[in-house]
């Protein structure tokens, strides 16, 4: 048939005319919005989808969008997520009238909510799929060229852990590992447990199983992932279990650093923290929520800790590693947050010297409790994010400058240094975790990714170091290990 006279829905469900052609079953790009375990999920979509045939997009494809397949992972945490993600789909509306061959899909925790609203609301999408159907993708997209419209997948059980399938991971040498999936809090302000369901623990063997893979592959650095890592165990009763996994971490050749997010601070006990002092490849990181200063703000947050409980735990981990940096997350404008609730989240602030925070003005989510509450009016709520915001990017600073003149040991993940590309810097984190871009000096050999440098910080930018050592002058090193 002449391509001029096929209809809409016959281009809908040809295959590209370029598959075979060096494409595979077609050229695919995945968009991610949201968190880690998004970014970790888009590992495994890539690797399901590189099982079926297809071919990752270059650099130059996605720019010139010389793409078959695009999919939309999502993220429901905040309303601007939302927003995100069906202007990201309007876009992608004139770019498939463009390429009438092009298939769009969408998972992730949107796709999970939204269900068959997306497909409704953006017809020209092929696919939806749910948290729990990452496999299940490439049959949608084959049904949907076979009966020329939108196939929407979404499944409440959890059947198999993403864990389970192939992974396209986007470092050869920093990888996540989920622990576990799933929320059993309560947090009137989320909606993660409704979109990724209870708390469910993978098997400690395969855990580990995993890293060794990942270690086999080339990776010497891994992030244990679970919505609340540091409640792994808790279902079948081993409150230890998640301290015991760091240190048996310790015990796995050729693993040189283990990060882990996010905990929750009422089930962060001391066992871990002596866990993170005493094995000498868990990094000296923590990210922590807050979340807010208030302890009336808290409970109607519920939140099972309360101020003091949080403030103990930061002492209590600087007193076992004095170079721990710790970041958090805080949510400004809760409903029925006074002047008073505000200011004690202030002061909790500039008493925690939080290496860095993510500060999120509250948006409500439809179908959770804190929508249906009083809302603190919205100039307000921007008020109190800008101060709040100041005062701890002046904090942050302060952190950043402690740093200049010291020796850090940088495990080197980008080979481009993005902020100063003009002086050819490579970029990678020092071992707790700041974002270091290195120059090298001259006559001394550049860092490959992977490599691991001593070098001296010469200077502090807003939440990133620069190293720029000269070892002709006295007290600066610079060494590849």
């Amino acid at each position: 048939m002449d391509e001029a006279m096929m209809t809409d829905q016959e281009r809908l469900g040809a295959q590209p005319a370029a598959v075979g052609a060096g494409r595979g079953c077609g050229v695919y790009y995945v968009h991610t919005l949201g968190c880690q375990m998004n970014v970790h999920d888009s590992e495994r979509i890539s690797g399901v989808l590189e099982q079926e045939g297809y071919v990752p997009a270059s650099a130059a494809q996605v720019e010139g969008r010389d793409l078959d397949l695009i999919v939309l992972n999502t993220c429901a945490v905040r309303e601007n997520a939302t927003d995100r993600m069906y202007g990201t789909l309007g876009s992608w509306a004139e770019l498939k009238r463009d390429r009438p061959q092009l298939q769009i899909a969408v998972g992730g925790c949107m796709a999970q909510k939204d269900r068959e609203r997306i497909a409704k609301r953006a017809p020209w999408v092929d696919a939806v799929f749910g948290t729990k159907n990452i496999a299940s993708l490439p049959h949608l997209l084959q049904e949907s060229r076979e009966v020329h419209g939108p196939q929407v997948e979404i499944t409440q059980d959890l059947t198999y852990f993403p864990s389970e399938l192939p992974a396209a991971r986007a470092s050869s040498v920093s990888s996540w590992v989920s622990i576990s999936v799933g929320c059993n809090n309560t947090c009137t302000f989320c909606i993660v447990p409704a979109v990724r369901g209870k708390e469910r623990d993978r098997r400690v063997g395969d855990v580990l199983d995993e890293v060794q893979r990942c270690v086999d592959s080339g990776a010497k650095e891994v992030t244990l992932l679970g919505q609340n890592v540091n409640s792994f165990g808790y279902s079948t009763g081993d409150r230890f279990a998640f301290s015991k996994l760091l240190r048996a971490c310790g015990d796995i050749q050729g693993l040189e650093r283990v990060r882990f997010t996010s905990p929750h601070p009422a089930a962060f006990t001391d066992d871990v923290i002596e866990a993170m002092a005493q094995t000498p490849n868990i990094m000296h990181q923590l990210h922590m929520p807050l979340q807010s200063g208030s302890d009336k703000v808290l409970r109607a947050m519920r939140r099972s800790y309360r101020t003091e409980r949080f403030m103990t735990i930061l002492g209590k981990v600087r007193e076992a590693m004095p170079d721990a940096q710790i970041t958090t997350d805080i949510i400004v404008g809760f409903p029925g947050e006074s002047d008073e609730d505000f200011e004690r989240t202030m002061d909790v602030v500039k008493r925690s010297r939080f290496t860095s925070a993510f500060i999120f003005e509250y948006s409500p989510r439809p179908g959770t409790p804190a929508a249906t509450m009083e809302q603190v009016p919205q100039d307000v709520v921007r008020e109190r994010f800008r101060r709040l915001n100041a005062l701890q990017e002046s904090i942050t600073a302060e952190r950043m400058q402690d740093f200049v003149g010291s020796e850090v040991e940088v495990l080197v993940t980008d080979a481009r240094g993005r902020k100063d590309q003009d002086t050819h810097r490579v970029t990678g984190r020092e071992r707790t975790g700041v974002l270091v871009h290195i120059g090298a000096p001259a006559g001394f050999d550049v860092p490959r990714i992977g490599d691991v440098v001593r070098c001296t910080v010469t200077r502090a930018g807003k939440h990133y170091l620069i190293a720029d050592p000269d070892p002709q002058r006295d007290g600066q090193v610079y060494s590849i290990v």
